[in-house]
C-alpha cells in the first residue's frame, strides 16, 4: 500500500505535469496487460507519467483509478482526456549502492 501523497506533494506533480506531454495513449485495446505493463515500466523510469485517453474517454472516470490501481501508483491527476499517475522509484539498497 502506498502512503498517501502530502497537499504539497500534489501541488509539485501537478505543476510538473503542466509541462509534460502524454507519453502514453489508452487507445483500443483499453487496459491490456500489455498497456498495464508498459505504463508499469514507465513509471519505473519515470515517476511521474501523464496519459492520455484516445479512446474509452466516456470510462475514463473508471478506469483512471483502476489504472492506478493496477500498477501501484497514485493518480495525482484527471484533467479532461488527460491522467497524471506517480509511483516514487524504490530506495537503492546500500549494499548495492556501495558496489
Amino acid at each position: 500500500m502506498l502512503e498517501p501523497l502530502s497537499n504539497a506533494q500534489l501541488r509539485k506533480f501537478k505543476a510538473a505535469a503542466q509541462l509534460m506531454e502524454a507519453s502514453l495513449k489508452v487507445g483500443k485495446a483499453g487496459l491490456s496487460d500489455a498497456f498495464v505493463r508498459t505504463v508499469a515500466e514507465e513509471l519505473s523510469r519515470h515517476e511521474l507519467v501523464k496519459v492520455k485517453f484516445a479512446e474509452f474517454k466516456a470510462e475514463k472516470k473508471t478506469l483512471a483509478p483502476l489504472l492506478a490501481e493496477k500498477t501501484s501508483s497514485h493518480l495525482v491527476m484527471r484533467v479532461g482526456n488527460v491522467m497524471v499517475l506517480h509511483r516514487p522509484k524504490p530506495a537503492a539498497p546500500a549494499a548495492e549502492a556501495a558496489v
